[in-house]
């Protein structure tokens, strides 16, 4: 008899605890806690109201799906996050606000150390002045930061090992006081780095190593390295984007200047195998003085990488832009390139000009040219390209690259420009009020078919001028609206057209007035 109740009593226990109001047996949508410095481990429940003190009380206490926000303030680093989210329920540690800086290491080499658990998010905090790494990644998958600062590190801003799917976006590193910026080590597969600002590191901006010599296959493959502009690195050796053992991996949009090693290095040092079938596409690259090669290319079995549509530049006084053994050569494809007059196909010993390069069958539709020829304002460290540019219009058609650094589709015109900028040609709109009049100039910063016209329509009070405007041929820049009503706004907009298509177009309001004033009333 006993022995049949006692599963029934179990039964309606477990009914009970399932229904009881107030009770979840699954942790579905996760808890949102918060952190301050003024908070209390002991006493606070993580409650918005009694927040907890420390992140690392918080990293203990996590499921998956839980979101952590960290108010502003100043928090001892040494945090250790193993705990696990899913795809679904990710684990979240958001600052709450600017200002929230975990500093240093708190006795630990890392100041942030996410360890064998997947499916973590950093976002919104500053890490600096650790030991070794401001952020570690260990024997974790699609781990995401992002929107985050890493300063004046010991060794790295963030280092990741054994870890697929990190995603690391819109973060700055800068300061590494040893190494790198970034560091994708140990067969860390699938890693996009993404939108950041890599600069004054003392080795590389980006570092990508298999590390065979640390277990694994050794190999980093199928990488996304895409809008990162990375500067001022270097003087302790290395690259821009270093990439050792890197296979299979997409480099696009990136802009590196003033780094005083080398550009992009493509190679095999402690890698499984050689760097090989990586894409460069859409980069521009400018070295300094007392730079190596833009593109690095060293070993003899870094096969099957290809290079097109990269501005290549450098002010090295004998050194140039692509540098690659003879035994490269045949698995090798550039072309479609704006680039300095100073190439080497075996290793550095022979350096060719453009002409001779072209002879051993590559880079049959690249040109010749210089930053004060293509870039808005390369001394101001401006490199959009110019209007009229030889970089416009003279790329292949790429579907890996579909938009810009700056986010700009591509391509704008008839074909893809060269470089990580796409030329956008804008319109400007100008001004000037009076009474019962505006006086609209405009300019272009492009080359107008000689077929368009302009097109002027506003919104103002019944009985003004007549809009739209039409028929204003292509070379006209100004035009006077007459007959307005004082102190009454108007929305004006400006469009180029061919035929009944705009091109250009730019908007402004403004009110005309019969009192002199110093700066006219508009709002853009």
């Amino acid at each position: 008899m006993k022995s049949l109740k006692i599963p029934s009593l179990i039964l309606v226990i477990s009914l009970t605890l399932t229904l009881w109001p107030g009770i979840s047996p699954v942790h579905a949508q996760g808890n949102t806690y918060t952190v301050d410095p003024g908070g209390s481990d002991t006493t606070g429940d993580g409650s918005a109201g009694q927040p907890w003190q420390t992140i690392q009380y918080a990293a203990n206490q996590v499921q998956a799906g839980d979101t952590v926000l960290i108010n502003p303030g100043t928090y001892a680093g040494g945090i250790t996050v193993d705990t696990a989210g899913t795809a679904s329920l990710p684990i979240t540690f958001r600052g709450n606000g600017p200002g929230v800086v975990i500093e240093g290491s708190g006795g630990k080499n890392d100041a942030f150390f996410i360890s064998q658990a997947d499916y973590i998010v950093v976002e919104e905090l500053t890490i600096q002045h650790a030991n070794r790494a401001g952020l570690r990644i260990s024997l974790s998958d699609h781990v995401t930061i992002r929107h985050s600062t890493f300063g004046d590190n010991g060794r790295w801003g963030v280092f990741t090992d054994f870890s697929d799917h990190t995603l690391i976006e819109n973060s700055e590193m800068f300061g590494s006081v040893d190494e790198h910026g970034i560091y994708i080590s140990n067969s860390s597969d699938y890693p996009t780095i993404r939108g950041n600002r890599l600069h004054h590191n003392h080795a590389n901006g980006l570092h990508m190593n298999g590390d065979i010599s640390q277990g694994g296959d050794g190999i980093i493959s199928f990488g996304l390295i895409e809008n990162n502009i990375i500067y001022e690195n270097g003087v302790g050796g290395g690259s821009g984007i270093n990439m050792d053992g890197v296979t299979d991996t997409l480099v696009r949009n990136n802009l590196l200047y003033d780094n005083h090693a080398s550009g992009i290095s493509i190679y095999q040092i402690d890698g499984g195998s050689g760097s090989q079938n990586n894409r460069i596409l859409n980069n521009t690259i400018l070295m300094p003085s007392d730079g190596r090669w833009a593109i690095n290319i060293p070993n003899s079995n870094d096969t099957g990488n290809q290079l097109f549509n990269n501005i290549l530049f450098t002010e090295h006084s004998f050194r140039g832009v692509i540098v690659i053994p003879e035994a490269n050569l045949a698995g090798f494809q550039s072309d479609y390139n704006v680039v300095l007059d100073r190439f080497s196909p075996d290793g550095d010993s022979t350096i060719l000009d453009l002409a001779a390069w072209q002879m051993l069958g590559y880079d049959a539709h690249s040109l010749v040219s210089s930053p004060a020829q293509v870039f808005v304002d390369p001394a101001a460290k401006d490199f959009r390209l110019k209007a009229g540019s030889p970089a416009i219009d003279a790329g292949a058609n790429l579907p890996d690259v579909p938009t810009d650094l700056a986010g700009n589709p591509r391509p704008a015109g008839s074909a893809f420009d060269v470089g990580a900028y796409e030329f956008t040609p804008a319109l400007t709109l100008s001004s000037a009020v009076n009474d019962q009049t505006i006086r609209l100039t405009w300019s272009v910063n492009t080359t107008l078919p000689a077929t368009s016209t302009w097109q002027l329509s506003y919104s103002g009070p019944t009985g003004d001028q007549p809009s739209p405007i039409t028929g204003l041929i292509s070379p006209t820049r100004a035009y006077t609206l007459t007959g307005l009503t004082n102190y009454t706004p108007y929305a004006i907009t400006l469009k180029a057209t061919l035929g009944s298509t705009p091109i250009l177009t730019d908007s402004i309001t403004l009110t005309p007035t019969d009192i002199f004033i110093y700066l006219p009333l508009v709002r853009k």
